[in-house]
């Protein structure tokens, strides 16, 4: 069964640290109007984990620098169409 309060409390905290660090760098893009630095961030229920696709690609070391911020265990998911992606198991 799914917990959903904890998967939209992990993704408060994942939101909050993205804006926070990648905002505090300039990396913010401009997405519909308005500064986010996130392009999609949703729960994935056939792999029980949190996805998350910024608006924006990083340098291996930008990479680094924000998996080590977040709440919760990350990993590199690779690059979408529109950002590098990260993957976290709840």
């Amino acid at each position: 069964m799914t917990d959903f309060d904890t998967i939209w409390r992990t993704q408060d905290e994942i939101r909050t640290v993205v804006n926070a660090v990648l905002g505090a760098l300039g990396f913010a893009a401009l997405t519909e109007g308005t500064q986010e630095c996130i392009w999609n961030l949703s729960y994935n229920d056939r792999r029980m984990a949190i996805e998350l696709e910024l608006a924006k690609y990083l340098e291996e070391e930008e990479v680094n620098m924000l998996i080590n911020q977040f709440p919760v265990t990350a990993d590199y998911d690779g690059v979408g169409s529109k950002g590098t992606k990260f993957v976290f198991y709840v």
